[in-house]
């Protein structure tokens, strides 16, 4: 592992809980170290729970019980950012960046980062939204305005924002998946709403902390999707000042994937970032979709 790939992993410690989970206790999301159903939104997404993402019909060909035959009694060797078909940077000898950036919600994490949003339009800065099915839940008429934009392009970020694991593992204190089941729930719940309202299935995929193991891994390519994960941590999990947004983000080399929040207004992404992109666009970088780099 190179220094700077420490660094960007060192620095997601402590950020991705407050980014993606919110300021409550991730103690009150566990019992007995097994996830529990978030606590309802105002405006409850029809999947955001194991049994109504089990219920729903997915727009993918292979099936739940498929999934569960195939995977039910592998035994994951890796646990983290990376996994078989994981894709953390764009090609090669691209000064292209591809922003991409969270919106968790659920309790603390359904807000809305409008500076954020509305300077990436005011520059005409392409980006990744990664949407989680609770969000969605809480902010209908604004999901819909952000997936009407050419601009940005809609990703899943899951269906209850866990990390994808088929043995339950956990990480920064939030329940990951128990087994190939609630991975392709995980998966699969997300995926079938974002087919409803946009009209296509979603290209990429991002589960809640950005971890996985390596089977959740090939369960997310074996549902049609590609794993993103990142090069760069630009916000800290919404944790950042804007100075330090503007610090990391605007050293990111070209090729570079990073990640941000849009859920948290009262960080310092939205200042961050209107700061760093001038100084990336002066290097002679342009900013990119995942779908326009990624095949």
């Amino acid at each position: 592992m190179t220094t700077g790939r420490r660094a960007v992993l060192a620095a997601l410690v402590g950020g991705v809980l407050a980014g993606c989970a919110g300021p409550r206790s991730a103690a009150s999301e566990a019992t007995s170290g097994q996830p529990t159903v978030p606590a309802p939104n105002a405006t409850p997404a029809p999947n955001a729970t194991a049994d109504a993402a089990a219920s729903t019909p997915s727009p993918t060909a292979v099936t739940r019980a498929e999934i569960v035959a195939r995977y039910g009694h592998a035994v994951p060797r890796s646990w983290g950012f990376d996994g078989p078909g994981v894709v953390h940077a764009l090609p090669r000898g691209r000064r292209e960046i591809a922003l991409t950036f969270d919106a968790c919600g659920g309790p603390g994490g359904s807000g809305y980062d409008q500076a954020l949003i509305d300077f990436l339009r005011k520059r005409e800065v392409p980006a990744t939204l990664f949407i989680n099915s609770r969000w969605i839940g809480a902010n209908p008429s604004l999901f819909r305005r952000l997936a009407a934009e050419p601009l940005f392009e809609i990703a899943n970020h899951g269906t209850r924002h866990r990390p994808l694991s088929v043995t339950g593992r956990s990480a920064y204190g939030i329940p990951g998946t128990r087994d190939a089941g609630e991975v392709y729930d995980e998966i699969a719940g997300n995926r079938a709403e974002l087919t409803q309202l946009l009209g296509a299935p979603p290209r990429f995929f991002r589960s809640g902390t950005a971890y996985c193991d390596d089977v959740a891994a090939r369960i997310v390519t074996d549902l049609g999707e590609r794993f993103a994960s990142f090069s760069v941590n630009g916000d800290g999990g919404a944790t950042f000042t804007p100075e330090q947004v503007r610090t990391t983000v605007a050293s990111a080399p070209g090729g570079s994937i990073v990640i941000c929040h849009m859920n948290h207004p009262e960080g310092g992404t939205a200042r961050g970032i209107t700061a760093a992109v001038p100084q990336l666009l002066a290097r002679g970088h342009t900013f990119v979709r995942l779908s326009d780099a990624v095949r």
